[in-house]
């Protein structure tokens, strides 16, 4: 993992990868987040920056890949996929968020993007799935239930 973060810095900066924030235009060179729908949101979520400019310290590239590792238990992939899906991080999943997790998923080109009916749709039977405070948004402990019945997702 050292080797990896180290390799995202300069020449100059690699022998105190320690103490350096790698930016978050680095951390979106690597593989694994090259095309991920959700690469700006994991960066923003696993970035501890004061400034918001999302970069990374070895602990929070640590924290990153712990996460999404194999070993990770269902629980802490459970929620920082909440947080990640949480794209105005207010602690819910509200309609505007279920729409920004469906375009991503599917896409924002004019060939895949779902048509207002099929949005709400769509977004109508995720509430019906997940929301059992029927309260119109997800939180997380709902979120986790409902993950928690689906095995493709750990």
């Amino acid at each position: 993992a050292y080797k990896r973060f180290s390799e995202l810095l300069p020449k100059e900066e690699r022998e105190n990868a320690c103490s350096v924030r790698v930016p978050k235009s680095q951390i979106l060179k690597l593989p694994e987040l090259r095309a991920n729908p959700f690469q700006h949101r994991i960066c923003h979520v696993f970035s501890t920056s004061d400034n918001g400019d999302d970069s990374m310290s070895f602990e929070d590239f640590l924290d990153m890949l712990s996460v999404f590792s194999d070993s990770a238990i269902l629980e802490v992939k459970s929620h920082y996929a909440f947080r990640i899906f949480d794209f105005d991080d207010d602690g819910i999943l509200d309609r505007k968020d279920l729409e920004k997790l469906v375009n991503c998923l599917t896409g924002q080109g004019e060939d895949s993007q779902l048509s207002n009916a099929e949005m709400e749709q769509l977004i109508q039977n995720i509430l019906e799935e997940s929301d059992i405070d029927k309260d119109g948004t997800i939180n997380l402990s709902e979120f986790q239930l409902v993950v928690s019945r689906s095995p493709d997702f750990a």
